[in-house]
């Protein structure tokens, strides 16, 4: 059993570290995405508090993603969030891509026309970034989910192989052991059997003899 623990701890490290690397690198991106919407105005605008939402829910995608590696729970919920807030960066990095004019409307920032559209490019490569590193880590995600339970199952399978011989070695030891208390009792049964028989021969002579 502790060969199979081993062997499933061992076959899953490097794609876990793989999906560690994205996490964290998913973490740093979606956290450094809050500052041009900060940095536009604040406090955001509702199309800014929209941005600023994504940005949160990508955070908690990552932070969810630690979670799961660890317990091996949350997958559901994990896979949840990363949808939507795919489709947020992806609403998101459409609106700015295609239309900054009217976004750039919606933000309704102080600053110059030209820090506003820095920003505004910023904020385009983050929601990006974040989309394609999300892509990458639900599509990792899912294959070592997949490959996990694979090898649970297989560990599984082994247990039960194990735990078989055990269970018919230990019928066989009990089938011996009542084998041999039979055969005892049975010795047992002709040696009485003997022994009353020669008393009862010896009392039969004694009779005849008197």
């Amino acid at each position: 059993m502790m060969a199979s623990s081993t062997k499933l701890r061992s076959s899953s490290t490097l794609p876990h570290l793989i999906l560690s690397a994205l996490n964290l690198c998913l973490f740093f991106i979606s956290s450094a995405s809050f500052a041009p919407v900060i940095l536009l105005r604040f406090p955001p605008t509702t199309f800014g508090w929209a941005l600023f939402i994504v940005s949160a829910t990508t955070l908690l995608s990552s932070l969810l993603g630690f979670c799961s590696q660890l317990t091996h729970l949350c997958f559901v919920t994990h896979i949840s969030i990363i949808l939507s807030s795919s489709i947020g960066q992806a609403l998101g990095f459409l609106s700015l891509f295609l239309r900054p004019d009217p976004s750039l409307r919606l933000l309704s920032s102080a600053r110059s026309l030209r820090e506003q559209q820095v920003l505004i490019k910023i904020e385009e490569g983050m929601l990006l970034g974040m989309f394609m590193v999300q892509s990458a880590v639900l599509v990792s995600a899912c294959i070592i989910q997949r490959w996990w339970a694979k090898e649970y199952e297989e560990v599984e399978a082994e247990r039960e192989v194990i735990a078989r011989k055990r269970s018919r070695r230990m019928a066989r030891v009990q089938e011996e052991a009542m084998a041999n208390a039979a055969a005892m009792a049975d010795v047992k049964a002709r040696a009485l059997d003997e022994k009353m028989k020669n008393k009862y021969g010896q009392w039969v002579k004694n009779d005849f003899e008197g």
